[in-house]
């Protein structure tokens, strides 16, 4: 009798989850997608698996926090000189040694025990929550209860509770930037991916990964990976490595050991000279381990301490928390450091940088725009999904104090704030020109279309990828009528500011006396007016060309890594003056699959950028740069770095 699917283990690899059909996968793991596990079936894989969660380390009990300030080899020798000085009854020495250790061990454990605290702290945030189809029901689990086979369902807001292989799917948008880097959403599908092109995670856009974000549609997925398995949970293994010593504690080190041998000679020395001039050998000892006792720095430890922590209290003032005081110190050594770019170095959110219409430029900001730049701005504000927030006030008009913000799509919200920049207020345009139906967004067509009611007609605006949107267009909208399309110009100037890192995007509408049959789209997405070409950069936060020079000035290098694509991190490097030349080397995470350690750590000289590139093989790009003696500092605000 064969055994019941319901109650089989799971067995596809999660690794090549994203390389596989969805009826095998759902298979593979025994579930119908339909229903869900059986909540039985569910409790038995809990028990297999474990729980959700990533495996943080053991906080250290005040006893091991204790025990580690007596671990400096200085230390050691203070307490041996202490234990010396109270055999030879110098019992003011022993004394003034010990208090001297035990303040040094005091204020130690108490800044580590605080900082081990306020770590604590962080972690004990509110415990996240899925919506799971258990049983042919849908429940509200502790995401910690999640299990491999699990169908898991999604909507805009949601956290990824697991690492999900996507089966179902509504114009389902993701932001990765945390685990990625990319500044920009992932639109998702559900199609088997081929595996040249599915090197990086930011490119398995049939998976939805622990820690991201769903920012737009909906979507049913098969938890392939949980806890420690996901990809979020491979970055936290390679954290999890041995504490290193600092280049002060390195030093320190060799410096007590040389003064140990030191005053040991000296000792040895003045011993036997005394003995050789016929002095009593218990005399001479005891002369010996006094001048030991003299010769060694007591204090040496307590002020290194005592600077460390002061040093501490300066970083806690800027909201820099420090978990171990010699690293301190370190900061002070470093000779690269290593950034992140999205929400680091930029600031993860998206700005429309320039609108060309008709060949015509315009930047936001600047004076009030033409009409063929207004109709495009009306175009990006009309085609748009991102919705209004107030603080307060009743109504529609915003109250004087009033603050108002877009939230939805990074890109759409960008779109919006530049049509207000230009003076239209996407309130008012959606009031004036209501929308009566929509194709939304999707990753194969990469293109968008509304439509709105418009006068005693309806309008239809598409918004999308160049060279998804420009086929379909026929003429270049002017005010006083349309004119011929040069595609070949339009499409040159798309691909010469995505070379600069932009992301583009061209408008177009067209007219209708009725409203079209949307079953019919590739009739209505047809014989467009071009508006415009848009583009979009997140663009460098405000302070972050100062500190690029500031380092530089210092003599540390910076270098960009990130999961972003080539020509935007190049482009953002150039801009903060991380390199100086626009087209300085990039190299990207399928390059770093190609090179040995060897060959990694002789490119690592002349590369400032890298890009595409996955957690574990930024832990690579440090080795390196460690390995030809380098001091290396590595930030960023994402769960990658």
């Amino acid at each position: 009798m064969a055994p019941d699917p319901a109650h089989r283990p799971p067995t596809a690899a999660p690794a090549t989850a994203h390389l596989r059909e969805i009826h095998d996968l759902v298979q593979a793991h025994g579930v119908d997608p339909g229903c869900g596990l059986h909540p039985e079936e569910a409790q038995r894989r809990a028990a297999q698996h474990g729980a959700n969660a990533l495996a943080g380390a053991p906080q250290r009990s005040k006893v091991a926090l204790l025990a580690d300030q007596f671990k400096d080899f200085m230390v050691l020798v203070l307490l041996g000189a202490a234990v010396v000085s109270g055999l030879v009854g110098e019992l003011t020495d022993t004394l003034v040694i010990l208090v001297i250790v035990v303040l040094n061990a005091v204020i130690g454990f108490v800044q580590a025990w605080r900082a081990d605290q306020a770590m604590a702290a962080l972690r004990q945030l509110a415990a996240a929550h899925a919506t799971v189809l258990r049983g042919g029901a849908v429940q509200v689990v502790a995401a910690s209860d999640l299990v491999p086979g699990d169908i898991v369902l999604l909507e805009a807001g949601n956290q990824i509770p697991a690492d999900l292989r996507l089966i179902e799917i509504a114009q389902l948008q993701v932001d990765e930037s945390a685990l990625t880097g990319e500044s920009v959403t992932v639109a998702k599908q559900t199609a088997p991916l081929a595996l040249q092109e599915a090197g990086a995670l930011g490119d398995r856009t049939n998976m939805a990964f622990k820690g991201t974000t769903a920012t737009h549609g909906r979507a049913r997925g098969l938890v392939v990976a949980t806890g420690m398995h996901t990809e979020l949970g491979k970055v936290a293994r390679l954290l999890d490595s041995d504490d290193r010593s600092t280049p002060l504690q390195l030093r320190l080190a060799a410096f007590g050991k040389r003064l140990a041998l030191a005053v040991l000679a000296i000792c040895a020395i003045v011993f036997a000279v005394g003995v050789l001039r016929g002095e009593a050998p218990l005399l001479m000892a005891l002369t010996a381990i006094s001048l030991a006792v003299a010769a060694i720095p007591e204090a040496l430890p307590a002020v290194v301490t005592v600077l460390l922590a002061l040093g501490a209290r300066r970083m806690v003032a800027v909201h820099a928390l420090v978990r171990r005081l010699p690293s301190v110190e370190t900061l002070g050594s470093v000779t690269t450091i290593c950034s992140d770019k999205t929400g680091t170095l930029t600031q993860n959110r998206m700005h429309a940088e320039l609108l060309v219409a008709r060949d015509l430029p315009w930047i936001p900001g600047d004076a009030v725009p033409s009409t063929v730049h207004l109709e495009a701005l009306r175009a990006a504000a009309l085609c748009n999904d991102a919705t209004r927030h107030r603080q307060s006030g009743p109504g529609d008009c915003e109250a004087p104090g009033e603050t108002t913000t877009w939230t939805g799509d990074p890109t759409e919200t960008a779109l919006v704030l530049a049509a207000h920049a230009g003076g239209l207020d996407k309130a008012e345009l959606d009031r004036a020109c209501p929308r009566v139906q929509e194709q939304p967004f999707d990753s194969d067509r990469k293109r968008m279309t509304t439509f709105h009611r418009e006068g005693a007609g309806f309008a239809a605006y598409t918004k999308g990828a160049p060279e998804s949107v420009l086929p379909r267009c026929t003429v270049q909208w002017t005010p006083d009528g349309s004119t011929p399309l040069d595609r070949t110009g339009v499409l040159a100037t798309a691909s010469r500011l995505a070379a600069q890192g932009l992301r583009v995007l061209a408008l177009a509408r067209r007219s209708h006396n009725s409203l079209p049959d949307t079953n019919a789209l590739d009739a209505v997405e047809s014989q467009l007016e071009l508006l415009g070409l848009i583009a979009l950069i997140d663009p460098p936060r405000l302070e972050a060309q100062a500190a690029v020079c500031d380092c530089i000035s210092a003599g540390i290098t910076p270098v960009m890594i990130t999961g972003d694509h080539p020509a935007t991190a190049r482009a953002i490097a150039h801009r903060l003056g991380i390199v100086t030349r626009s087209d300085a080397p990039v190299l990207t995470g399928a390059d770093l699959a190609t090179l040995d350690d060897a060959a990694l750590r002789a490119r690592v000289e002349q590369v400032q950028v890298y890009a595409r590139v996955d957690p574990a093989q930024k832990i690579r790009i440090v080795e390196a740069l460690q390995a030809q003696g380098h001091f290396v500092a590595m930030t960023g605000d994402g769960v990658n770095d």
